[in-house]
């Protein structure tokens, strides 16, 4: 095999301009001569690519391009199955009395990998990170993502260790505590470039606020689904459009980024109601949240809604409704908020009814090209992106610098981006906020603060201290934008100090221009 896959990279070296066409067709030919009865796969090429050709084959050969193609690589891990605070709602499969975590039907890929890791952080983790290489993605840069329930209602001593295990398999050391962890995460080769977890409104409180910080934690996905009581009633949700608000606020007052989870034909919901929630996420200064995923409602076995579907008192969205209704609301997102994801993983065995097409955003993208439309988000015209989908790539003479200010929750918030306007792509921006005066923490209260809440540069993933070619992070645009942020928090809003909520493997970045750690941020004085 070893002989087969040298001779297949030679034969691609050879050529000047290899397609995955070429791969395609020169590993049957080669597997042909030599009379092979299995073809290598593209891990095994790229393990075998000279040092100096990598950059020439490599993105011929990776797996999901699209993965990566912000500049950071997530790893999803799982908590162990535990019961949610306020019981199940209608619509949601799992939980610990099947053995999943809340919200999945144990079939989707991230539970699988939790379950043959048997829910242990370290190695799920471990797992996810060697699979990613063997594909030739790069993990230089991780994002840890903690789905599966609400996590901030999981005993603190777990949220800390879990948090801790996960760290500890970036960094490749056992620490003896949490801190310990956080502090090797600053300076290892795999930098933690980010934690995300999940919950619900009513557990994004002050309290459970400053532990996720305390944690490291930098964004905060929050099971909104809808903007009625009415419906939060019908699927026992438990808790109201006032804690959305509420969580909201405090969430983007203590720096952290905030994507809402939304679901699209619940009960009491019809498409007009739908459109009309998406319309005021948007326009409300209440919410405008800075990332959304949208998952049509689905029905699964095992839940009270697939009762209710039988007995036929509900009945889903089809992937056509679904398809055309996603189209309508991405016209009315604004350039400052990133779609995420659209559709849930389940795979088609487990849903009753519902969506059953794997491919709904593209599906979407269709529908919006019928309407001679175009999508705004973050997503679709970010040059990592954009060059995967087109081909398209930013013209660097034209790159300026844009902003968007809007009202939300009570403060200021200020979208600087970089772009290139002709052809409409994305190249880096920074979020400020000016917090309102219910901002609760020390750190902003006690001397009058901007703070960073994001910022990020597209592109390919470079790894830190390198000049790739083509890419464009690493290339001055992330200090261009927080130097503008650091000019208009001082000149316009008189902060003289700004904060930074800097995940744990870029604080060091951010020492580069004199901030200094200040309990879960870094900040400066910049009189």
């Amino acid at each position: 095999m070893e002989n087969i896959s040298t001779e297949i990279i030679e034969r691609l070296l050879s050529l000047d301009h290899p397609s995955r066409e070429d791969i395609n067709r020169i590993k049957i030919e080669v597997c042909r001569l030599h009379r092979s009865p299995t073809v290598p796969p593209n891990s095994d090429l790229l393990r075998r690519v000279p040092g100096l050709e990598l950059l020439k084959l490599k993105p011929l050969l990776i797996g999901k391009q699209v993965r990566g193609a912000s500049g950071v690589t997530t790893v999803a891990v799982m908590p162990k199955p535990y019961t949610c605070p306020h019981g199940k709602c209608t619509y949601c499969p799992g939980g610990p009395d099947v053995g999943v975590p809340r919200a999945y039907t144990g079939k989707e890929p991230a539970v699988m990998r939790a379950l043959q890791n048997e829910y242990d952080p370290y190695l799920q983790v471990q797992s996810r990170v060697t699979q990613l290489q063997a594909m030739g993605h790069s993990v230089d840069k991780v994002e840890l993502i903690l789905v599966g329930g609400t996590f901030p209602f999981l005993p603190r001593t777990y949220q800390e260790d879990f948090v801790k295990r996960c760290l500890d398999a970036l960094n490749g050391v056992d620490s003896s505590s949490l801190e310990e962890a956080k502090n090797v995460a600053e300076s290892a080769k795999v930098r933690n470039v980010g934690i995300t977890v999940e919950t619900r409104p009513d557990w994004s409180r002050v309290g459970h606020v400053d532990h996720m910080l305390s944690m490291g934690v930098t964004r905060v996905e929050i099971g909104v689904q809808t903007l009625y009581d009415d419906v939060y009633e019908k699927i026992h949700r438990d808790h109201t459009v006032a804690d959305v608000v509420e969580a909201t606020q405090t969430l983007k007052d203590s720096g952290i980024k905030v994507g809402y989870h939304m679901m699209l034909g619940l009960p009491g919901c019809d498409a007009k109601r739908d459109l009309d929630a998406f319309r005021r996420i948007f326009e409300d200064p209440d919410f405008r949240p800075d990332m959304l995923k949208i998952y049509p409602c689905l029905v699964t076995p095992g839940t009270q809604l697939f009762e209710e579907w039988r007995r036929g008192e509900y009945q889903p969205y089809s992937t056509e409704q679904s398809a055309r209704l996603i189209a309508e609301i991405k016209q009315y997102v604004p350039r400052w908020v990133r779609i995420m994801r659209i559709q849930r993983e389940i795979p088609v065995d487990g849903i009753a009814d519902g969506v059953k097409h794997g491919n709904l955003r593209q599906l979407v993208e269709q529908e919006l090209k019928h309407r001679h439309a175009k999508c705004q988000c973050i997503r679709c015209r970010e040059v990592g992106i954009t060059y995967l989908k087109n081909g398209e790539s930013p013209d660097m003479e034209q790159v300026q610098l844009k902003r968007v200010d809007y009202e939300g929750s009570r403060g200021t918030d200020i979208f600087l981006s970089f772009e290139d306007p002709e052809h409409d792509i994305l190249v880096g921006y920074v979020r400020l906020r000016i917090p309102s005066e219910y901002a609760h923490r020390a750190e902003i209260s006690e001397q009058s603060a901007g703070i960073v809440r994001e910022l990020h540069v597209f592109g390919q993933t470079v790894p830190v201290g390198d000049r790739l070619a083509g890419a464009f992070q690493h290339k001055g645009y992330g200090s261009k934008l927080l130097a503008e942020a650091e000019r208009i928090s001082l000149e316009e809003f008189r902060r003289k100090k700004m904060l930074v909520i800097s995940a744990l493997g870029t604080k060091g970045y951010y020492s580069r221009f004199g901030y200094t750690h200040d309990g879960p941020y870094v900040s400066k004085n910049i009189v």
